[in-house]
């Protein structure tokens, strides 16, 4: 029974932040919706805070793959219990995915129709964009020459980083409060405001994985594996899990030097 109900948490969890944050994108491509990235931001925090509020009842509300991991190394989570949570934070990003796709297929299709875009192509990538990630971010792709792997992983690695540490400082004893959900959905709203341009911000294996694989069953195609090949892998799931590795021994580590 326990079981069934981290399945439950994590899968609503993920839904919910994969809902409000790729909603959030999409909306902005197909309608221009927002005026500064700030703005899809804000909804980010959003989804990540009321996602935490509602999983939290079920679960850990991890709702990253990353975090799961962190977790584990820093040795409060049970490597056992990883498969459960991976799978069930993939799944919800996933079907998450699929509802968006069903609110906004005939809007994303007169999208590419009006921009002569063929799905599948290298200039569908824009609308692709909608689910999953790629550097540099289509929507400032004018502003760059190219963005390396190298780049984009650091950027990932950086900004779990930074996100896992702050999860960990956050849930202690001395600062968890009822507003604790709130303050990690703001930490994960200003890394979208400082790394979104290079890699759309994604500190997330699930929530870029889930909704990319299926974008890739309905039209994309290869396309969505972006080149170099497996690059997507390399940024945004393994960059991400090795940052929340590294910030989870940093923790560990200064926890031997408080009062």
């Amino acid at each position: 029974m326990r079981f069934i109900k981290e399945f439950i948490g994590e899968f609503l969890g993920t839904f919910i932040i994969v809902f409000f944050g790729c909603g959030s994108v999409a909306s902005a491509i197909l309608f221009g919706s927002y005026s500064s990235l700030f703005e899809i931001a804000m909804v980010w925090f959003i989804g990540v805070s009321l996602a935490i509020y509602v999983a939290h009842h079920f679960s850990d509300a991890h709702l990253n793959p990353a975090v799961t991991v962190g977790f584990a190394v820093l040795g409060t989570f049970s490597y056992k219990k990883i498969p459960l949570y991976i799978v069930s934070q993939f799944f919800g990003a996933f079907c998450s995915a699929a509802v968006l796709y069903f609110i906004f297929s005939g809007f994303i299709a007169d999208f590419e129709s009006v921009n002569s875009i063929i799905r599948g192509s290298e200039a569908s990538i824009v609308s692709a964009s909608m689910f999953g990630e790629y550097f540099p971010n289509p929507g400032f792709s004018e502003k760059f020459k190219s963005i390396s792997v190298f780049q984009a992983f650091t950027a990932e690695f950086i900004g779990t980083f930074v996100l896992m540490f702050m999860i960990l400082w956050l849930i202690s004893e001395k600062n968890v409060s009822k507003f604790t959900p709130m303050l990690i959905g703001f930490t994960v709203a200003a890394l979208i405001t400082l790394f979104a341009p290079i890699t759309q911000g994604g500190f997330n294996p699930a929530r870029d994985f889930g909704p990319r694989l299926f974008s890739y069953f309905v039209g994309w195609g290869n396309i969505v594996f972006q080149k170099p090949s497996f690059s997507f892998a390399t940024v945004y799931i393994l960059a991400p899990i090795l940052g929340a590795i590294s910030a989870s021994l940093m923790y560990k580590g200064l926890l031997k030097f408080q009062d």
